[in-house]
């Protein structure tokens, strides 16, 4: 490919709308641009490093006995309303009425589409198991898309979904995605952990995620380098009790606290530490109004609170709404607190003569004993976890990083066959429920997030297995016949030899074809100066660790493929 025929519109300044550094880079080096917030039209350097995603996740698919197929993109309303989720996808599916008034949507994901697609062909276990994948554009409304290419309203994924005739059958399903995701991210050069994971929408009671470690992840993650490789997403990651030290109950007091409306007020005006206090939190939910208990210095995690109730939807509660249970903002408590559901961390449950929130404006409880003076309808562990707790599987201290989902696996059990009827006939024409399993990757996604954990100050840094051409030959100047012909042969010649490769036969600077290179993150980068004609050698600098070497031209094309080959 020609550089003057390349159609890879780069900018020198980087858009205000671009918040994280794939999104700036991959408008700057030509490989995106914007067609509706969230959605992208994908340029033809863009184009190329999908593909060559894709190329990867097939053969890895493949090689686990996936087979390929491709499902519909709008999907009628009636498969979702069976399994439930047509109300719970909420206002994140796109939904559409064809000219009769009947309702569909736009595929966020498949599991009623292939679980309907399997109930109606397979009958016997001798079919059985499946491994069915497809490599398709998925749609989300998401309320505010954002960060590019990851967290789009429109997205390239894999799913592929497993149909077994039990759960020993699914666990090997199961480890065989599993492996194959850690090789497809390990083939794209990226650094990656994968970690137990909370399953939301999807359901199933078993998920990994893959996470490739970047500051811009917008994902916490914790993981265990000591005496174990627990690694778990913050919001799944689990925590035991921690007791407080033994002491006898005190008498119940109500004590006047003016003005202390957050933990390190209250506690400064008791003159008590944190871990002495209890946190209060109101949610408005699909169940009502539900309290959470944590202790003073620890945070909510509203994940695990939303699985202890069992609500479809979370968000802070209103001041109308707490005022409706009988308490008051900043000084919210659990005892006397009425029409809500108070659900409780096992730590507070531990804790003694501590001090809660008294429902009374500028009051607390002090000298609070949970089982004395109040009890709550759930007791669970709904604490987000920091850095420095204790790994839960060995106890030591964890590690914190940031990472961006790029894959993810669930096994499913029986949560959409029994409820769409999947069964096949055993060996004694005995009818069973499928058990299945689904795994998503996200191939756009991917791509961002080689570009977030990819890059410096001149551009991107692609991974050689993914960069949209391998090499780049630049003639310093392109008017020179002598440098223009070296530069023409050198391009012939790695082209010939399998190699992809760019010529940038502009006539501009040599200055601005370099830094166009660096941008759009050539591995190799050969450059053709009178000093290569004269000496009849060329310069090849990497792209990562920016490392040059100078090869003999006889040489140059085996050196240049070798060279790739260490990348």
């Amino acid at each position: 490919m020609r550089t003057s025929k390349l159609y890879a519109p780069t900018l020198r300044e980087t858009p205000a709308e671009a918040e994280v550094i794939s999104h700036q880079l991959m408008l700057r080096a030509g490989f995106i641009r914007k067609a509706a917030g969230g959605i992208y039209n994908y340029l033809p350097l863009a184009w190329r490093v999908l593909k060559k995603i894709e190329r990867i996740v097939r053969e890895e698919m493949d090689a686990a006995g996936g087979q390929e197929l491709l499902l519909p993109i709008v999907l009628p309303a009636e498969m979702w309303q069976e399994t439930g989720r047509w109300d719970v996808y909420g206002d994140e599916m796109f939904r559409l009425k064809d000219r009769h008034g009947r309702d569909f949507c736009l595929g966020p994901t498949h599991e009623e589409m292939i679980t309907t697609l399997i109930r109606d062909e397979v009958r016997s276990y001798r079919q059985l198991p499946l491994l069915l994948y497809q490599i398709q554009n998925k749609f989300r409304d998401e309320r505010r898309p954002r960060f590019g290419l990851m967290r789009g309203r429109e997205f390239i994924m894999k799913d592929l979904y497993s149909f077994d005739r039990d759960e020993a059958g699914l666990d090997i399903s199961y480890k065989k995605m599993y492996d194959a995701y850690s090789n497809v991210f390990t083939r794209c050069g990226l650094t990656f952990r994968p970690v137990e994971a909370d399953p939301g929408a999807i359901g199933g009671k078993g998920s990994h995620e893959f996470m490739v470690i970047a500051e811009a992840g917008e994902a916490g993650i914790v993981y265990c380098d000591g005496g174990c490789d627990y690694a778990a997403n913050v919001e799944k990651a689990e925590l035991h009790p921690i007791a407080a030290p033994a002491a006898a109950p005190l008498a119940l007091e109500l004590k006047d606290t003016p003005g202390t409306k957050t933990i390190a007020a209250v506690a400064d005006f008791l003159g008590l530490p944190a871990d002495r206090t209890v946190k209060t939190l109101a949610y408005a939910t699909d169940k009502g109004l539900v309290i959470a208990l944590v202790r003073g210095d620890h945070e909510v995690n509203e994940i695990k609170v939303q699985n202890a109730v069992g609500c479809i939807a979370l968000e802070m509660a209103d001041e109308a709404a707490i005022a409706a249970a009988g308490t008051s903002p900043g000084f919210m408590g659990p005892i006397g607190i009425k029409n809500a559901i108070v659900v409780a961390d096992n730590t507070v449950m531990k804790m003694a003569n501590t001090v809660v929130g008294a429902n009374q404006g500028d009051r607390h409880y002090v000298n609070v004993n949970p089982g004395r003076d109040f009890t709550p309808d759930i007791v669970a562990d709904i604490r987000l976890i920091q850095e420095g707790d204790p790994c839960p599987r060995c106890g030591t201290p964890v590690k914190a990083a940031r990472g961006i989902e790029v894959g993810q696996v669930f096994k499913l059990y029986t949560k959409y066959s029994r409820k769409l009827n999947a069964t096949y006939l055993d060996e004694n024409g005995q009818e069973q429920v499928m058990v299945m399993g689904t795994y998503g990757i996200g191939i756009s996604r991917t791509m961002a997030a080689a570009i977030e954990q990819n890059n410096d100050a001149n551009g991107i840094i692609w991974p050689a297995a993914i960069a949209p051409f391998q090499a780049v030959v630049i003639p310093v100047n392109n008017a020179d016949p002598g440098q223009r012909e070296l530069a023409e042969r050198m391009y012939a010649d790695l082209t010939a030899a399998g190699l992809e490769t760019v010529l940038d036969d502009r006539d501009e600077r040599a200055g601005v074809k370099f830094k166009d290179a660096d941008l759009i993150g050539y591995p190799l980068k050969v450059t053709v100066g009178a000093k290569a004609v004269a000496e009849q050698r060329v310069e090849v600098k990497t792209r990562r660790g920016g490392e040059t070497h100078f090869f003999p031209l006889a040489e140059a094309t085996a050196a240049v493929k070798d060279l790739l080959a260490k990348l």
